[in-house]
């Protein structure tokens, strides 16, 4: 990169000078992705509280498209294209219509800060406002992003950009996530816990789980990143990675055994597996600790066997399919002042969290509830526990995901929201600022869903198809507490379609309805799919989950509770809601911030002056 760079500067510097002397601008940049498959176009980028600057680098020599998409196609998408001619840049603010006709904005809010090529690249520098207050302009929050992007050999010319062909695509981002800064040494060694050549099944969804063991260490040393290694072209094969402490006394003839998860004949140890230590989901690129935490491994309590469980998901039914993807994990004997920990929230996974069909939107809650946080937080930790980061996790009808915090009632800002879930993205976010957790708090995971175009009941389970509704809470120090869930209580769910009675003693799963006749024999998830769903009744039984009883799972390292776990609580009363920070733009919607001011300075000297019409 180096050399390219130079080369940049030399090949400028006999156009315009100028454009040489920001080359070193380049190095600012805290962010960086490639967009597409073959590595041809590069993203960098910085922001700022009020600016964000972007830097593409891309192989060609003709015109270069980046956008903001709200769902990762052309149409209503907030567009920029720019090139470098004859040696000197340009840039044009576009943006695209329902019907996916590209128009110049007349509000140009993309501000060109340089431009350069070679032969081969065009490098191409562009800064906006998070927030234009432009109708055609997509604002830049924490929220996921839908970034599109094309290019073309042929700079636009007088009669506009023309039609790009295969070189577009799309890619999900969260362009305002805050990351850990330090950066590894080179030398820092690791070790790799991978697959080897698994026979990925020819169905819809498998979880394949192996067993590992740590590498010895003489003393005590800290894990400081973990970056998936995801086998070349299984990207979107590869779902999730789990990465689970198992007991520490197992029998190693099952080392280095893979298994398909949660099937009736895998190996007795990995239901000794519970606790988990690292998640990863489609689309991250790893997880940095900070410069004063570590994952530890060479102690009396640290994993020494782990379960290592991913997620294949194959809705093609792809066939001979070997995968051998994994973790690789870098480790120090130079310790950290405080040891991680990882706390799953949210809705305990069961088939009795039910989404009905057809709905635009559905919420579901899982509650971490303050009786589980007393008293696992009395016992190890009085002072409460700091959260740094946060990885939420949804499946295919998921569309927003928030993790509440509350406080004597009072909510506080989120530990997390990502307004704009998008399945295929799905990474830790750090937090601005770590937050203080303590034994009198409450935790709410909040999954917003879409059942629209469904006919039948989805299901809480493991399959992409069914649902999930988790926080993963990246914390130290580290105390004994490894899921603080909640489970709607499953009575008052039958009640709203009228079952009056289940057939006893309970001796088939999912169990069978003994009453009313329309559902007699039937299992619950049968009577669930009968009973005739609409958009009124799903709204109501929506309602009325929320104010259901809870079932309260609060459990410690491997298979040990704590007494709170089973518990059946009311969900908790809160007294207020927080609502997102008002934006630049939220006195003015529609109306840009200039536009805003001249409105305002109109109008107060209307006042005097009886200027009509200055609206």
């Amino acid at each position: 990169m180096p050399s390219r760079q130079l080369y940049f500067c030399t090949l400028v510097f006999f156009g315009t000078l100028r454009y040489c002397a920001m080359v070193s601008l380049r190095t600012g940049f805290s962010h960086s992705t490639i967009l597409d498959a073959h590595g041809k176009y590069r993203l960098r980028w910085r922001y700022d509280e009020g600016t964000i600057t972007f830097e593409t680098e891309v192989e060609t020599k003709g015109y270069i498209g980046f956008g903001l998409s709200p769902n990762g196609a052309m149409a209503l998408s907030d567009i920029v294209i720019g090139g470098v001619e004859k040696g000197k840049p340009y840039l044009q603010d576009y943006f695209a219509d329902s019907s996916r006709k590209v128009h110049r904005d007349l509000q140009q809010n993309y501000r060109l800060e340089y431009g350069m090529e070679n032969h081969t690249h065009t490098v191409l520098a562009f800064s906006r406002d998070l927030h234009t207050c432009d109708r055609s302009d997509k604002d830049i929050t924490e929220d996921t992003v839908r970034v599109i992007w094309a290019y073309h050999s042929d700079d636009i010319g007088t009669s506009g950009p023309k039609y790009h062909g295969i070189n577009r695509g799309r890619k999900s981002l969260r362009l305002l996530n805050p990351t850990i800064t330090s950066r590894i040494p080179s030398e820092t060694p690791y070790f790799d816990l991978k697959n080897l050549n698994v026979p990925v099944p020819s169905k819809d969804t498998t979880y394949w789980c192996q067993l590992f063991k740590i590498p010895e260490v003489s003393r005590k040393h800290h894990i400081i990143r973990i970056e998936p290694l995801i086998q070349h072209g299984h990207e979107n094969l590869v779902h999730h990675i789990l990465l689970y402490q198992c007991d520490s006394k197992l029998n190693e003839s099952e080392l280095d055994f893979g298994h398909e998860c949660y099937h009736p004949n895998m190996p007795d140890s990995f239901l000794t597996c519970e606790t988990v230590v690292f998640a990863w989901a489609i689309g991250g690129e790893g997880l940095t600790y900070p410069q004063h935490v570590g994952l530890s491994i060479g102690t009396s309590i640290d994993p020494v066997y782990v379960l290592m469980e991913i997620h294949f998901d194959n809705p093609d039914i792809q066939q001979g399919v070997l995968d051998s993807s994994g973790l690789r994990l870098f480790y120090t004997p130079e310790l950290r002042q405080y040891d991680a920990g990882v706390i799953e929230t949210g809705v305990w996974v069961s088939l009795y969290h039910m989404l009905p069909p057809g709905l635009t939107e559905y919420v579901s809650e899982g509650h971490c509830t303050q009786e589980c946080l007393q008293e696992s937080l009395d016992h190890e930790m009085p002072s409460g526990v700091r959260v740094f980061a946060v990885l939420m996790h949804s499946h295919l009808a998921g569309r927003a995901i928030r993790t509440r915090h509350f406080r004597d009632g009072q909510e506080l800002q989120p530990l997390a929201q990502d307004e704009a879930f998008d399945f295929n993205f799905q990474e830790f976010q750090y937090l601005k600022e770590e937050r203080l957790v303590l034994p009198q708090d409450n935790l709410i995971t909040e999954c917003k869903y879409s059942t629209k175009g469904r006919s039948n009941m989805t299901w809480g389970g493991l399959s992409t198809r069914d649902e999930m509704c988790l926080s993963y809470l990246l914390y130290y120090p580290r105390i004994n507490l490894a899921r603080c869930e909640s489970l709607p209580e499953i009575t008052g769910q039958l009640k709203f379609i009228g079952v009056k009675e289940i057939l006893s003693p309970v001796t088939t799963w999912p169990f069978l309805i003994k009453s009313p006749r329309k559902y007699s024999n039937l299992t619950f998830m049968e009577a669930m799919d009968k009973f005739k769903w609409s958009k009124k009744r799903g709204k109501a039984f929506n309602k009325m989950v929320l104010q259901l009883p809870v079932n309260v799972r609060c459990s410690k390292w491997g298979q040990d509770e704590w007494s709170i776990q089973g518990v059946i609580l009311s969900p908790p009363e809160m007294k207020s809601e927080t609502s997102r920070p008002l934006t630049p733009c939220s006195a003015a919607p529609g109306l840009p911030i200039r536009g805003a001011l001249i409105t305002i300075l109109c109008c107060m000297l209307a006042v005097s002056t009886w200027i009509p019409r200055c609206l």
